[in-house]
């Protein structure tokens, strides 16, 4: 129970007297009612009223009253519907008869007067009584009637037609019913009824109208009211104590508000009470106030949510209090009309600033719904008073609740003291749950918690389960910052922040094991670019266990292993067994890897000294080279082979690569002459100047030769690659060579010559009677008759017919053979495959001639004879050129400039 003695007063309405209209629109004189007003209501833009001499007025908003006569004698109770234009009304129009009930549809008209769609009996029966109260349901089924006698009745059914609805008794007893109230917070409907001994409910929706009695508490008229539904539509009943909430099928809360109750009336969220502090027997409260009795009441308008008197005020003999047009009107017994207009939400707020009432201004704003800006307004306004008060921890609790509203900066920077900061340590937390924490707010947070070595808190902070509600890698910075390695890791690895995770543990924590666990663990994007990037770490301190994981990347996610070699720089033994490891499970690894590897394995058989080892490293070398893994970096491969002075890669890679005579040059260098001589025998087949340039090789010693200058002009006899001329002269330079050397072969060549020309001269007599013979045919063509003697086709070999075609060279055919065989009318189909050679012969003769005149006429008229050359060089014009390079060093200039000449003009 709570006294209303404790709650505050405030004047949160203002009240004015409702005055007349005046014809040019301004206020007027005090309004007036008519004298004998004995009930009011208000509803759908007026305010009724009914007089003791049957007429009901209207009084809208333009304040305009109007009246029609609805009883002869007098009207006793009004029910104007909130939601319909329909009036219910109790009156008499006869002295000693039952009251009677009408229904008025005010939208309709019968003579200028609302239209009466219904008049029955307020009671069956014929026994007259005393009608106390009246409600009706907005859905317009359902009609209540309170008697004096104790009884109600129930209308159900349309209770604007007669035909459609039924009326009943619905409760009998002794004691006078004081207040009905239909509730209907669904589809159940429910009937207060509230009496002089108790307090009942009935539901409607139910068949036999189940009752449950709430309370034995009293009543008197008029001190009955439902609430809304922010009240969950409870039924208000006012005692001279206190005042009673119900709920169909208990009672709710009771407030003690002391006083003589004589109107109670719920608007908007307030209870209105109208009391007078004298007491007075029950008895006399139900007959009504006397008319006489001028005491002074006192209207009190109560916030039962927020526990507080928005309203108290003093009038005179109060009839009633209403409310329409957003404003309540008390209607007192002289007549007059007193309007309370309640202040608006921002001016009661201010009131409440004033008195620094905040907590009661928050439960004031969030009961009008203000909005969330208003909201945090007031709470910015608490949190400055109790900030200036010196009740930090208070401030910072309002201050946490305009979170979303007000900029954190205009807290942050009230408790940046140190003294402060478990203020401020609770504020940042707040801002981040709602995840409304930037990163500067993050950094602050956790500076916090490092500078009050809370540990447990920082802990619940980063490792909670739930969302998270901060920036993750500004967290990890602050917390390696600040020296705190084993949370910001664990935040990395929870929030997979992989780089910050591995930087912490190889700069920090020195923990490489851990780190190469962890890129181990990392799927093999993110595996294969850290690696990139810590390799060279890792594979400093922990060398083996770093090999291992690159060789799972290489081989079980198909990384390019070529790509990781720069890893292992100043680790050459591990870099080796990674390569071979690649070779040997991947043989289609990357070309760098091989070459790489070809380094390695030279640079070791260089630097090796036991003889053993070298030559296992030197067989290990060239099997790397015969693998066939260098075709496309054959010139990488041989420069690695002559950097290190590995001779027989050199000469396998010129063997491969058909460079013979940089074969034989190589072996030139090295005076090797047998071996000279068998680089001739091998690849002089496939290169014959290989012989020339061997014997202009021994030519240009002046050692004895002998021996290998025969070798070479025997097959350079042999091939016939060097005319005999060109060869004394190659061998004039040598002082050893004498003319025994040169004897046999000059012998030989001589004999050759001769039996050459004698088969020439022999070809030549034979083509000269050949050529006789010709033209001595051809003149008797010229000056003889032909004579055909022919008898069989020389294409079918069948017996020649006419018609026939016949050729001076002798040959006859069919004339159909010869359509079908020959290719035109003018050659000999037989003859002609041999003479299209011989002109084809005679054709390229003359273009080639041709082709020379061309060329030395271009080249004498062009100002660019080179371009010339090279255009015909470029269309294959010229045989090929050999170039003969690496003489050996030891000769002279002029030496070279002849053996070049000797050589190029055998070419």
């Amino acid at each position: 129970m709570a006294a209303y003695l404790q709650w505050r007063r405030f004047a949160f309405f203002d009240r004015e007297m409702v005055k007349e209209a005046r014809a040019g629109g301004g206020p007027g004189k005090a309004l007036h009612l008519p004298p004998g007003i004995t009930v009011c209501d208000s509803g759908k833009g007026s305010l009724v009223f009914g007089d003791m001499e049957g007429q009901i007025w209207f009084l809208p908003r333009s304040l305009q009253l109007s009246s029609f006569q609805a009883y002869k004698l007098r009207v006793t109770h009004l029910y104007q519907l909130k939601q319909h234009s329909i009036l219910a009304s109790v009156g008499e129009d006869e002295d000693g008869i039952n009251p009677l009930v009408k229904v008025w549809n005010l939208e309709k008209h019968d003579g200028g007067n609302p239209l009466c769609t219904r008049i029955f009996p307020a009671i069956l029966g014929n026994k007259p009584t005393v009608v106390s109260c009246l409600t009706v349901h907005e859905n317009l089924n359902f009609m209540a009637i309170g008697f004096a006698d104790g009884s109600v009745v129930l209308t159900k059914g349309d209770i604007t037609r007669d035909r459609h609805s039924k009326t009943q008794i619905l409760h009998e007893g002794s004691y006078p019913v004081t207040g009905l109230a239909f509730r209907q917070p669904g589809k159940t409907i429910h009937l207060f009824v509230a009496t002089t001994e108790n307090i009942q409910c009935y539901t409607l929706s139910v068949k036999d109208y189940p009752r449950q009695e709430l309370d034995t508490h009293w009543c008197g008229l008029r001190c009955t009211t439902l609430s809304d539904p922010s009240q969950d539509l409870q039924f208000i009943v006012a005692g001279d104590e206190c005042v009673y909430l119900y709920q169909p099928d208990e009672r709710g809360p009771c407030f003690a508000f002391e006083g003589q109750k004589l109107v109670v009336h719920w608007y908007r969220g307030y209870l209105i009470i109208v009391s007078k502090d004298r007491k007075s027997s029950p008895k006399s409260e139900f007959a009504g106030s006397d008319p006489q009795n001028s005491d002074k009441q006192i209207l009190n308008i109560y916030d039962l949510c927020n526990k507080f008197i928005a309203y108290s005020s003093v009038f005179d003999d109060v009839v009633d209090v209403l409310a329409e047009w957003g404003c309540l009107y008390v209607l007192t017994r002289d007549g007059k009309i007193h309007a309370l207009q309640e202040k608006d939400t921002q001016t009661k707020l201010e009131m409440l600033f004033k008195k620094n009432l905040f907590e009661m201004a928050i439960n004031l704003a969030k009961s009008h719904h203000l909005d969330s800006d208003g909201l945090s307004e007031i709470f910015r306004q608490y949190g400055d008073h109790l900030y200036n008060k010196g009740n930090h921890d208070g401030a910072i609790q309002q201050y946490i609740r305009t979170i979303g509203k007000l900029e954190p900066s205009y807290v942050i920077r009230k408790f940046l003291d140190a003294q402060r900061i478990h203020n401020l340590t609770a504020y940042l937390q707040t801002l981040h749950l709602q995840s409304l924490a930037n990163a500067d707010h993050t950094t602050l947070l956790l500076n916090c918690y490092t500078k009050l070595k809370d540990s447990s808190k920082l802990e619940e902070f980063i490792k909670s389960e739930s969302e998270v509600h901060f920036d993750v890698e500004t967290a990890i910075k602050v917390l390696r910052q600040a020296g705190y390695y084993s949370h910001a890791v664990y935040l990395a690895e929870k929030h997979a922040h992989h780089e910050w995770y591995l930087k912490i543990q190889l700069e920090d924590i020195k923990n490489y094991q851990e780190a190469l666990r962890y890129i181990g663990k990392l799927p093999f994007d993110q595996a294969e670019s850290n690696m990139k990037r810590y390799g060279k770490i890792l594979m400093h301190h922990v060398p083996n266990e770093t090999t291992e994981l690159l060789k799972t990347l290489c081989t079980d996610y198909r990384a390019n292993s070529e790509e990781y070699v720069p890893i292992f720089a100043n680790n050459s033994r591990e870099l080796k067994a990674f390569l071979e490891h690649m070779t040997e499970v991947q043989s289609d690894s990357p070309q760098g890897v091989y070459y790489t590897l070809l380094e390695l394995r030279l640079q070791n058989w260089a630097h090796e000294q036991d003889p053993q080892v070298k030559q296992k490293l030197h067989n290990e070398a060239i099997s790397l080279l015969k693998s066939g893994r260098f075709r496309t970096v054959f010139d990488k491969a041989l420069v690695l082979c002559q950097m290190h002075n590995f001779k027989d890669g050199v000469l396998y890679l010129y063997e491969q690569g058909k460079l013979f005579q940089q074969i034989m040059h190589y072996h030139m260098r090295n005076e090797q002459y047998r071996k000279v001589i068998e680089v001739c025998e091998l690849y002089g087949d496939q290169e014959a100047c290989l012989w020339e340039q061997a014997l202009s090789y021994f030519a240009r010693k002046e050692e004895d030769c002998k021996e290998y200058i025969t070798a070479v002009l025997k097959h350079i006899e042999n091939k016939n690659l060097m005319p005999p001329l060109l060869v004394v002269q190659t061998l004039a330079h040598n002082s050893t060579a004498t003319l025994s050397v040169i004897k046999d072969y000059l012998v030989n060549k001589l004999q050759k010559q001769s039996r050459q020309i004698k088969q020439d001269e022999e070809r030549i007599q034979r083509y000269r009677e050949e050529t006789a013979r010709i033209r001595k045919e051809i003149q008797q063509l010229r000056a003889s008759p032909k004579i055909f003697q022919k008898t069989k086709c020389s294409i079918c070999t069948s017996a020649l017919e006419l018609p026939s075609v016949n050729f001076l060279c002798g040959h006859s055919f069919h004339q159909h053979c010869f359509e079908s065989y020959s290719e035109n009318d003018s050659e000999c189909p037989t003859c002609m495959p041999e003479n299209r050679k011989v002109l084809d012969m005679i054709r390229a003769q003359e273009q080639k001639r041709d082709l020379h005149d061309q060329f030395q006429h271009q080249l004498k008229c062009s100002n660019d004879g080179f371009s010339v050359v090279a255009d015909y060089f470029g269309r294959g014009v010229f045989n090929k050129l050999t170039l003969i390079t690496d003489l050996p060093p030891s000769k002279s200039t002029t030496t070279v400039d002849a053996g070049l000449q000797r050589e190029l003009l055998i070419h």
